[in-house]
């Protein structure tokens, strides 16, 4: 009986948070086959209630971290996919990415590390969504359990209409003011040995 409501209360964090996404109303890109989704202020409320409940994993880029900050709450980051700077893709304007080959060693190493199993609850953030899906999606199929996908990520989605359209604005951990830095620690980063 003991076991039973520890469990409970463990759980309570996030079946508190879980109400506040409409699964309904997200992009397909953002979508997870577990169906398992958090606000940034949701994941915020679920690490700081109880940390030790959950690993909550920022699958950013190295640069995005280091150029658009992060918050302290993150355990670690595992980038979900790395810039490739020798390639230029024109459609997008933009340095090419690719998915990190080493994604899935990593995040093996890291629960170990951690103490945690398949079945433990996990966090996956990225800057608006789309990829900390993705990340949560491979991990799906990696056979992890409880992976949430943080819809609205670090910097938010971007707004549709008016003095800021373009920019983003609308949602996410910078824009709810919740707590976050341009200090990385080293012990969080991720580094390829």
């Amino acid at each position: 009986m003991k076991k039973i409501i520890l469990g409970l209360v463990l759980l309570m964090p996030f079946t508190a948070v879980i109400a506040d996404v409409d699964a309904d109303k997200l992009s397909k890109k953002k979508q997870t086959p577990q169906g398992l989704y958090l606000t940034a202020k949701g994941a915020y409320d679920a690490k700081v209630a109880n940390p030790e409940a959950s690993l909550f994993i920022d699958v950013r880029t190295r640069a995005e971290l280091e150029f658009v900050g992060m918050t302290s709450l993150v355990d670690a980051n595992i980038p979900y996919m790395t810039h490739d700077v020798e390639s230029w893709n024109a459609k997008k304007k933009r340095f090419n990415s690719e998915p990190n080959s080493n994604f899935s060693i990593a995040m093996d190493d890291l629960i170990k590390k951690k103490g945690f199993s398949k079945d433990g609850k996990i966090i996956v953030m990225c800057r608006s969504g789309s990829r900390s899906a993705k990340a949560a999606n491979l991990l799906s199929q990696l056979g992890y359990k409880n992976v949430y996908s943080v819809v609205d990520g670090f910097e938010g989605d971007k707004a549709k209409s008016g003095p800021n359209k373009g920019h983003r604005v609308v949602n996410g951990w910078k824009n709810a003011n919740l707590p976050w830095s341009y200090k990385l620690t080293v012990a969080k980063m991720y580094i390829e040995e």
